[in-house]
């Protein structure tokens, strides 16, 4: 998995970030825990992950660029909203993947 320089973090976990990003690393169980992600395909704008499919062998996680990390799916939405929202107020659109992306080379 890569992150973006500039993860958004659901309520409460910011504190924890280190632990959770490097207990994500070492693939370790987190059963609670979302990841918001680009997508593979230019179709969709983000995609919502327990991080749990992760620990299954043959997963491909190199391939995700994490957005955002929730703890449980309600906040994993509640962060989706969030993320659109701030690209609507910052573009005045709906395109999250080429801001995220836009951010990302700017850093």
């Amino acid at each position: 998995m890569r992150y973006c320089r500039r993860l958004f973090w659901s309520e409460g976990l910011e504190k924890k970030k280190e632990t959770i990003i490097r207990r994500l690393n070492e693939n370790r169980l987190q059963w609670d825990l979302f990841v918001v992600t680009l997508p593979e395909g230019e179709k969709n704008q983000l995609e919502i992950y327990n991080t749990v499919q992760f620990l299954q062998p043959a997963y491909p996680t190199e391939d995700y660029l994490v957005v955002g990390i929730a703890r449980g799916y309600d906040a994993a939405v509640k962060l989706v909203e969030a993320i659109v929202e701030e690209v609507y107020r910052k573009t005045g659109g709906a395109d999250v993947r080429s801001f995220i992306l836009e951010k990302e080379q700017e850093e």
